[in-house]
């Protein structure tokens, strides 16, 4: 695996009101915000673009545009982002401004991906992605995600939610899943 120097960092969706465990529940990977943070700090030294993606929610209290919830997390919030997407939807390819035009205009081909929720906004973004032509790598510890019920009632952990992102992902051929640890030795 080669990082190209206009790789692009996109962060998804590092917001306050995920940390709210009465509304989302149970959590995994407890470490994703610092592996974020590691991932930012390396971008913005090696001078390569970093895109911060922000969900503003229609229904979900915790990220309403409104709500304190809807605030970056501070291991974002100082970030210096070359663009910051506002979406209301999974894809960050369906936000404002248009990131698939702007990834376009930059000549950038592939992108490094984190952020919340691993089997949510990360995953449909890296399947977009993927769908698009864009070599996806992602760094499965810089994500996080919730116990999840299905139809049936029966609840999901998140490890294995996220594992299965990590195969739907990788099996799949949509992004190469890797460890953030791997991907700085290359940035």
């Amino acid at each position: 695996m080669d990082l190209t120097p206009d790789t692009a960092l996109v962060v998804i969706d590092v917001q306050q009101g995920f940390d709210d465990a009465s509304f989302w529940g149970r959590r995994d990977n407890p470490d994703a915000e610092q592996h974020i943070g590691l991932l930012l700090d390396a971008w913005q030294a090696s001078g390569r673009p970093v895109v911060v993606v922000q969900h503003t929610s229609v229904s979900s209290a915790p990220l309403l545009a409104d709500a304190p919830g809807h605030a970056l997390k501070p291991v974002v919030a100082d970030a210096r982002p070359a663009l910051l997407v506002d979406k209301q939807v999974n894809s960050a390819f369906y936000g404002t401004p248009d990131l698939h035009a702007w990834l376009t205009a930059a000549g950038i081909r592939q992108l490094v991906l984190c952020g919340i929720q691993t089997n949510m906004c990360v995953e449909t973004t890296a399947r977009m992605a993927g769908n698009l032509g864009y070599d996806v790598v992602l760094p499965l510890d810089a994500t996080h995600t919730f116990d999840l019920a299905g139809p049936d009632g029966t609840v999901l952990r998140a490890e294995d939610l996220a594992r299965a992102t990590a195969t739907n992902l990788h099996g799949g051929g949509f992004a190469r899943v890797v460890t953030t640890a791997e991907v700085l030795a290359l940035a």
